[in-house]
């Protein structure tokens, strides 16, 4: 969302195809390599690389870990803790490779027959409770693996595995055993320990005010006129590596940003912190893991004490970039854990019919990588919306429910609260026209539907200039000063 005033949404357009075109491709020769690898019967196989952290895996590549060989399903970075057997969204087990457990070897003679599919009968904060049905033949009893870890031993066909992790997930098998040796492995079956913070909740209706430019305006005086209690702050960038600093440039404390905050804080508000744009040199793509990401913006959250964090991932540093994409979720995770009472938002770009493919995975890998984002936030808007914005918004924000139902399995409620709409006022970069009455059906849209959150860019635009076309200080249209902002106010 920095620096809207930029035109160049149909050349994304076109290059996001042009981008899909050679990840299905890569996608294609991924899958003949792979294919290729497997070697002729009789011949020694030369083991996989063993499975590593803070490591780019693309679809197709192989890796072994506790002796069992995996294949990637998802592109991705890996970090600690989604080691293969744990996220099977992103790995799936293998034949070939090093000789291991993976196919597991042929049960001796005598041996139980196979385990029933085991399944969840219960979760706590530290434990899952696990059954299956019965072995055939003699059992003495039966073996939890967790990968070809031991977690359990029972006499019985259910067990619990204790002093888990909270809110933590993990892939279990079961296999039989007596005096002449091991059954097959069961089915595996994935559970997840409780104590899960929560997501989702409104958040105040809070626009973009930006300290870089446009003459930005005392918040407080805003505020009186008004009513609004929030603000978006933007933007958090780097200053440097994996230092943040607004717009790259003005500190953490003593800046305009820093005095902005004080003043909407003494006046009873609170503040949304924004990351990243379209434009700038981001964090994403300057700090080397996801750990570093979060340690940055835990300097920030430090620093402010913010109601929520913003991620405007966007343009193709991050947003159309599948290692940074991963790369920011995966710092996400830990700031959300670490932080469980400041809500995360993640906003992106739109098409007039939901999220393009860059959204839509965006979506997809952060249930596949656990991240427990409160918002989805799309931007409705330079996205060749045409003369009906609010008919546009709309249809664009039924895609977003639909896309977050499909991969989180959320009702239509919490689909919508989980969600989020960034307009721009007056006039787009492309001269789509927002007005304050179109701005308000919006508005009243989302709190119909139970939306999560409402903003728009900018309040340095909310200032009439009709004929202005579009720039920093003014909407580009008819209307009276922070006309806008009372509108969200009334989220």
């Amino acid at each position: 969302m920095q620096l809207r005033l930029r035109t160049g949404r149909h050349v994304r357009a076109a290059l996001a195809l042009v981008a899909s075109l050679l990840l299905a491709v890569a996608g294609l020769v991924a899958g003949t390599t792979a294919s290729a690898s497997a070697a002729p019967s009789g011949l020694v196989v030369l083991a996989y690389p063993a499975w590593a952290p803070n490591t780019w895996y693309a679809i197709g590549a192989r890796v072994t870990y506790q002796g069992v060989d995996y294949e990637c399903i998802q592109a991705h970075t890996s970090l600690t803790g989604w080691e293969p057997p744990i996220v099977p969204a992103l790995w799936k087990p293998v034949s070939g490779g090093t000789p291991s457990q993976s196919p597991s070897p042929t049960p001796p003679s005598g041996a139980p027959g196979k385990p029933g599919n085991p399944s969840v009968t219960g979760t706590g904060s530290s434990s899952i409770s696990l059954s299956w049905s019965a072995s055939s033949g003699t059992v003495t009893g039966y073996r939890v693996y967790e990968g070809t870890s031991v977690r359990a031993t029972v006499s019985g066909t259910s067990a619990t595995i204790s002093g888990l992790g909270t809110c933590t997930t993990h892939t279990y098998t079961v296999k039989a055993y007596n005096n002449n040796g091991e059954s097959a492995a069961s089915a595996s079956v994935t559970g997840t320990t409780t104590g899960c913070p929560a997501s989702g909740g409104k958040l105040p209706g809070a626009p973009y005010l930006y300290e870089g430019w446009g003459n930005p305006p005392n918040p407080a005086t805003v505020m009186s006129a008004t009513g609004v209690k929030q603000f978006t702050m933007a933007f958090m960038l780097s200053g440097g590596g994996c230092v943040p600093a607004w717009d790259g440039s003005r500190p953490l404390s003593g800046s305009a940003d820093a005095t902005a905050i004080s003043q909407i804080k003494a006046a009873g508000g609170n503040v949304q912190i924004s990351f990243g744009g379209w434009q700038g040199n981001k964090l994403g793509p300057n700090c080397s893991s996801s750990s570093a990401f979060a340690s940055a913006v835990q300097q920030v959250i430090n620093a402010y004490n913010p109601a929520a964090v913003d991620f405007d991932i966007e343009n193709t540093d991050e947003f159309e970039n599948e290692a940074v994409q991963d790369r920011i979720l995966g710092g996400l995770k830990i700031v959300k854990q670490n932080n469980p009472n400041v809500k995360v938002v993640v906003t992106f770009g739109t098409s007039t019919t939901g999220p393009s493919w860059w959204g839509t995975r965006l979506i997809n890998q952060s249930k596949a990588l656990g991240v427990n984002i409160d918002n989805y936030t799309i931007m409705p808007f330079d996205f060749g919306g045409g003369a009906n914005m609010y008919q546009n918004t709309v249809n664009a924000a039924e895609g977003l429910k639909n896309a977050l139902k499909s991969a989180w399995g959320w009702s239509d409620a919490q689909a919508y609260a989980h969600m989020g709409i960034s307009g721009m006022n007056g006039l787009s970069d492309q001269q789509e026209l927002t007005s304050v009455s179109t701005w308000t059906q919006i508005r009243d849209y989302a709190k119909s539907k139970g939306l999560g959150r409402l903003a728009f860019w900018s309040v340095n635009r909310d200032r009439g200039c009709p004929g202005g076309g579009v720039v920093s200080n003014c909407s580009g249209i008819a209307q009276s000063d922070w006309d806008f902002t009372r509108v969200t106010a009334g989220f």
